[in-house]
């Protein structure tokens, strides 16, 4: 914003008033932005646009769960979706349109891959639900955590979600605490490297397995990035920083993940990786044969963890009724690559 500013020869704290204007009090209007010259206005209202995805659906659920289904400009749509607790308000946004790498448990991946978003389309999710939240220019925010765990790996989108991450830390815009954004991966150990040297939030990684033979079938990119690799990037993230932890996701899978034996290996695997664990009863969807493990199964895993040190929570679903549980969002969009094409991308070749 600096730069383009200094082209247009005005002085580089334009960046930051235009920052505030846009992400603080959600002013989109150029004539609306007082402290910026009339000549400047008419300059920006002539030569530039602030372009926002439409929502075109809206669901409120039983538990205060809301989701909005946001159509981009080229006509494929997201979902975007907002939670709000007691002590927090979450907004779960989405880093790409479909996803390319066909985890089995995932509604998502069911529905193909079209694009990466870009990273003005991935922050307006965060303006946009600011917007129906009438949160802009309050006191006390309403979104309080972003987590990017919505539609995507968000580390095949690298350069445009990094772009939408400083935006949502900057003092100027959203000014979060890394503690207090997460992005959420399947395990692409690169990505997690480069991710601690350029913006290292909080970081979760979809595991769902506790070894390579269950989580090649679970999570195909395992057979790129195997576990081992996967915990000494997890180790290298939190390097020296003593009061940090890795967010380990762990799907409950009826019959397939959630015996006590699975348990206690998963203990063994992470005795030396600073963690905790959260247990995500499988949100069904059509088309799947899978089934969430019984309340009572879910409650024996979590006290092996409990009882062998590792913090271990049981996530509740929300917004189940409206299909905005985790794993369950689809969106709508043209499957434009191939996915088994685009995986082989990916996963294909030795592991390193």
């Amino acid at each position: 914003m600096e730069a383009f500013f200094s082209q247009q020869g005005e002085k580089s704290f334009r960046a930051s008033q235009m920052l505030k204007w846009i992400h603080q009090l959600g002013v989109i209007d150029y004539e609306s932005m007082t402290n910026l010259g009339k000549n400047l206005r008419a300059r920006l209202s002539e030569n530039t646009t602030i372009g926002l995805p439409e929502i075109i659906h809206a669901q409120h659920s039983s538990d205060g769960t809301r989701k909005w289904l946001l159509r981009l400009a080229d006509g494929n749509s997201i979902e975007t979706v907002f939670i709000p607790e007691e002590d927090r308000g979450t907004l779960c946004i989405s880093s790409q349109v479909g996803c390319s790498l066909n985890c089995t448990f995932c509604s998502t991946a069911r529905q193909g891959y079209n694009r990466n978003l870009s990273a003005g389309e991935i922050i307006a999710q965060l303006w946009i639900a600011n917007r129906e939240l009438a949160a802009f220019g309050q006191s006390q925010r309403v979104i309080t955590n972003v987590v990017l765990m919505g539609m995507g790996e968000p580390l095949l989108n690298f350069d445009n979600v990094i772009s939408a991450l400083h935006l949502m830390l900057e003092d100027h815009a959203y000014g979060l605490s890394k503690r207090r954004v997460t992005l959420s991966t399947a395990g692409l150990v690169p990505g997690i490297d480069r991710l601690r040297e350029v913006c290292d939030v909080s970081l979760a990684v979809s595991l769902h397995a506790p070894d390579d033979e269950l989580r090649d079938q679970l999570v195909p990119l395992n057979k790129k990035y195997p576990i081992r690799e996967l915990m000494a990037a997890c180790k290298r993230y939190v390097a020296n920083q003593p009061r940090r932890k890795i967010t380990f996701e762990y799907v409950m899978l009826s019959g397939i993940n959630d015996t006590p034996r699975h348990a206690n290996k998963l203990l063994r695997l992470l005795e030396h990786v600073p963690s905790k664990v959260n247990l995500i009863p499988f949100n069904h969807f059509p088309g799947s044969e899978l089934r969430s493990s019984s309340g009572a199964v879910i409650d024996v895993f979590r006290d092996i963890l409990i009882a062998g040190g590792l913090m271990t929570m049981t996530r509740k679903t929300r917004g189940d009724d409206i299909d905005a549980a985790c794993g369950q969002l689809v969106g709508n969009f043209q499957d434009r690559t191939s996915r088994s094409h685009r995986m082989q991308k990916v996963v294909q070749g030795p592991r390193p």
